[in-house]
């Protein structure tokens, strides 16, 4: 049995042909072919159960690795439950089944394996979800007034939550901001190397500005520990925050502002582009905002952002308020449309 220094940490093997020294080779193939770092890092962290659970059944080198025997992972991940007892959901089944087919296929490809096992493995079916919690304005507003801006933490606080809700970046792309990624005169950030490696370049409004420039007068100086230091946002110790530091800060603000609704940064992406929807953005124009690769990404906001079919449904339906409304007659034309589309 192998000895567990942590969630799917294991002794690893000095085997040139086993899973981790092939993996070690995958990674610095796809460094080759410029994958991201976060990229890699994310394959690394999916591929660590399915090394876990193999080595626990004595299997060490991708050639004991079988089509049945990947099967059964796949059942093992769908019986698998957390330590709050929920089971893994279908998209995050597919992410971690997806690496163990790209490491297998690279292999393959390599000649460092005569065949795929995994090539005949489905993915589970995933489907279309909205985001699991959205702020209203209203919401945004209250856990945005939260922070004592009195203090040096507070108006840090506040300049990155502006931050976030202005721009919908992500919460690797905010830490990652420099003071040079501010163009106060043109109004814009600069998101360097965000998800896919990408560059693009997001308008800021002029409130998260006006805290972002406060922040950098009067906070920023008594955090810095090092000279030169170009970091946006920093922590007591003077450094950029971590993914699951700014996670935990920003989740500790909602919580505190007692909206029975729970979430982190990513609550402020989804509010931005639901209201901008309402407001009458273009899709096109969020999804570069958001730097969504594909349309269909961002086009999930449209089935949240529902103002205008309320104000429809409201208009129309006989039920929709209590005063009762005189149901009116489609016009023939009208008839024929519908039950053309019925049909």
């Amino acid at each position: 049995m192998p000895r567990r220094k942590g969630k799917w940490e294991i002794d690893e093997s000095d085997d040139p042909q086993g899973m981790h020294a092939l993996a070690e080779r995958l990674y610095l193939g796809l460094r080759a072919i410029h994958y991201s770092e976060r990229t890699i890092e994310s394959v690394r962290h999916r591929l660590r159960p399915f090394f876990f659970w193999c080595l626990t059944r004595s299997i060490t080198r991708p050639t004991e690795v079988t089509r049945p025997l990947l099967e059964r992972y796949q059942q093992w991940q769908f019986h698998y439950r957390k330590d709050n007892g929920e089971p893994l959901d279908f998209g995050t089944q597919k992410m971690k089944l997806g690496a163990v087919k790209l490491f297998f296929k690279w292999l393959a490809k390599n000649n460092l394996l005569l065949f795929n096992p995994a090539s005949e493995i489905e993915y589970p079916k995933v489907g279309s979800r909205l985001p699991k919690v959205v702020l209203s304005h209203a919401e945004v507003e209250q856990v945005l007034a939260l922070p004592d801006v009195q203090t040096v933490f507070g108006l840090r606080d506040r300049a990155m939550l502006e931050t976030f809700y202005s721009t919908g970046a992500r919460r690797a792309e905010l830490i990652a901001l420099t003071l040079t990624d501010l163009d106060v005169g043109r109004g814009v950030v600069f998101v360097r190397k965000g998800k896919g490696d990408k560059d693009r370049c997001v308008p800021i409004g002029e409130r998260a500005l006006a805290w972002i420039q406060k922040y950098i007068e009067e906070a920023r100086p008594s955090l810095v520990k090092v000279a030169g230091e170009r970091s946006l946002f920093l922590t007591w110790r003077g450094a950029p925050f971590g993914l699951s530091g700014i996670s935990y800060l920003v989740s500790g603000y909602v919580k505190r502002a007692n909206l029975g609704k729970t979430g982190s940064c990513h609550v402020f992406r989804h509010a931005m582009a639901t209201e901008m929807l309402e407001g009458g953005a273009d899709v096109r124009f969020i999804q570069e905002i958001l730097g969504h690769s594909r349309l269909t990404t961002t086009a999930v906001y449209t089935r949240v952002s529902i103002a205008k079919l309320k104000q429809v449904h409201t208009a129309t339906h006989p039920a929709a308020t209590l005063a009762p409304r005189p149901r009116q007659e489609p016009a023939p034309a009208a008839v024929e449309q519908l039950l053309d589309e019925d049909a």
